[in-house]
């Protein structure tokens, strides 16, 4: 069963399984935390550097379904490169 069709069925310790946006979000969430730690930043530094470029609306929820299937690792490191990527062409 897809998380979509079990939203609003409660799971077995009694709480309800997120929606789809809920998921990207929290997803998004854990995003922000890795690449701050990776990067010895705070969540709410690295959170405005990917708000800035955009990172969330043109990476992170469009190609969630792709990266939500990859390591941590490999994530934190893809979204650590976009961001610089796209900071060094904000700088030029």
């Amino acid at each position: 069963m897809n998380n979509t069709n079990m939203h609003g069925l409660m799971s077995d310790n009694g709480y309800e399984y997120p929606s789809e946006k809920q998921l990207r979000n929290i997803f998004a969430s854990s995003c922000i935390e890795a690449a701050a730690r990776k990067c010895q930043v705070s969540a709410t530094e690295m959170y405005s550097r990917m708000k800035r470029v955009d990172l969330f609306e043109t990476l992170i929820y469009p190609c969630y379904d792709t990266l939500h299937t990859q390591s941590r690792e490999t994530v934190t490191d893809d979204i650590l490169e976009a961001l610089k990527v796209r900071e060094d062409k904000l700088k030029k």
